[in-house]
């Protein structure tokens, strides 16, 4: 195989390279966090109850969660630049298609288009300040893309609230139009790129394998809402998903020893901290996803809020994070991510369990719900840019693409699978117990993920002064 052609982004772009990176993770997670405070106005006018909801979210991250080891190969085969940009125009065709959907067939079908999009977005933004900064200056940039990334998903209940209280739900998702129309002048304005100097084939079967078993598990794990475990449609998606998955790993493997070009390198995983990292990745990511698409239903369909004011509702973590990341970003650059990766999720976990005592009543959002998001949010704030940090660090810079694939894909899939236990946990519909049986899965899994991190992590060697 041709050795990669390694050319960075030049110096004097490196401030566009972060506005870029920045301006596309928010268009993706904007899109991906709003959707959520707009489920019970689309359930209103669509119909299809909690399963046309738990479709509306999970058809997007099926489609992102899988395709995003595809784009993150074909970000390192043929540039993040590039690829960012097919990413974006897909992305801003399939939200004018949601905002036109006639039904919920064909809302859930665009969602999953965006997906796509957001799969071409993702991994090459990161990448891009992986190859334009370095040392403390790149764990700063992390955690900057961090705090915006991460605010665009929790201020979008905020926004989306008050759109769909105002001029309806289908506006939710005209609104990434204008991120769009910003960033890709800007992304034209990158002089270098990092890209590979031969293009080895796509590993196509990986990628049908990947979305067949975690389309099959969510497809089975929703539907027997509907249908009942016994449903044949169910069993056979579960059984299907279940081998397509079983399948993955030895394909990966005999697409390494013949062509060389897996969809994801197992060999990433040789690195301790890519192992453990993604290990806590999958635990933590599980618990944000589930809270995430609970708490914001909760809010409105037992506390009866409005769309704006549960988006208000769900604020707090957004303020720490961003005060905050930036300054994490940095001192976990200089001390090691490891014990910010292991206190992080466990401060997290006390904030979930806060949200046991919550009852039917309003009145407990002060003393239960705020208190809890406070503490989440500053555990996503120790967490995150470390995580990040940790993970993509142990690989090298020419693979930095596929890395941060398969890091998204896991918190993607982690995220997804949870939502659609939802309705297993909260026993098919929203409810005061069905809150509380969710933030104690949220604090189990925070709990694993805390200590995954505190055993497996290793800060990097210091470099000699």
């Amino acid at each position: 195989m041709t050795a990669p052609v390694h050319t960075a982004p030049l110096r004097d772009d490196r401030r566009v390279v972060l506005v870029v990176a920045i301006l596309a993770s928010f268009v993706v997670g904007l899109d991906s966090s709003v959707v959520n405070v707009a489920l019970p106005a689309i359930r209103q006018e669509l119909g299809g109850g909690l399963v046309v909801q738990q479709w509306t979210v999970d058809a997007y991250l099926v489609t992102l969660g899988s395709l995003i080891l595809v784009a993150g190969s074909l970000s390192d085969l043929y540039g993040r630049v590039r690829i960012i940009q097919w990413g974006l125009v897909v992305f801003g065709i399939a939200s004018i298609v949601c905002a036109i959907a006639p039904n919920g067939e064909v809302l859930i079908g665009a969602r999953a288009l965006q997906g796509v999009g957001g799969a071409l977005v993702t991994p090459s933004s990161l990448a891009l300040i992986i190859a334009a900064y370095r040392g403390a200056a790149q764990s700063k940039a992390i955690g900057s893309w961090t705090a915006w990334s991460s605010a665009a998903i929790i201020v979008g209940p905020v926004i989306g609230g008050l759109i769909v209280d105002g001029i309806g739900w289908r506006w939710i998702f005209v609104l990434t139009a204008i991120p769009i129309a910003v960033t890709i002048p800007l992304v034209r304005r990158i002089s270098g790129d990092v890209v590979a100097g031969d293009h080895p084939r796509v590993d196509v079967v990986g990628a049908v394998l990947a979305v067949v078993g975690v389309g099959g598990v969510v497809l089975g794990l929703i539907e027997q809402e509907r249908l009942g475990w016994g449903s044949p449609v169910v069993v056979v998606a579960l059984v299907l998903g279940a081998v397509a998955l079983a399948a993955f790993v030895p394909w990966e493997l005999r697409v390494t020893r013949t062509t060389g070009a897996p969809l994801v390198p197992l060999g990433l995983f040789r690195a301790r901290n890519f192992a453990v990292g993604n290990i806590a990745t999958l635990s933590i990511y599980g618990a944000l996803g589930m809270v995430g698409f609970v708490v914001t239903l909760f809010l409105q369909e037992v506390w009866g809020f409005p769309a704006w004011l549960a988006g208000l509702a769900t604020l707090p973590p957004t303020v720490v994070l961003l005060l905050l990341s930036t300054t994490v970003g940095g001192f976990a650059g200089r001390y090691g991510p490891r014990w910010f990766m292991a206190a992080g999720p466990a401060i997290a976990a006390i904030g979930a369990l806060l949200m046991v005592t919550v009852g039917s009543q309003p009145d407990g959002y002060w003393p239960a719900v705020f208190p809890g998001l406070v503490l989440v949010g500053l555990g996503i704030t120790l967490m995150v840019t470390p995580l990040t940090s940790a993970v993509l660090g142990s690989v090298p810079q020419t693979e930095a693409g596929v890395g941060s694939a398969v890091n998204n894909a896991i918190a993607r899939i982690a995220s997804l699978v949870m939502v659609a236990l939802a309705g297993v946990v909260l026993g098919g519909e929203m409810s005061v117990a069905g809150l509380h049986r969710a933030v104690v899965v949220m604090a189990l899994l925070l709990v694993a993920g805390a200590v995954v991190s505190a055993i497996g992590i290793r800060n990097p060697d210091r470099p000699r002064p």
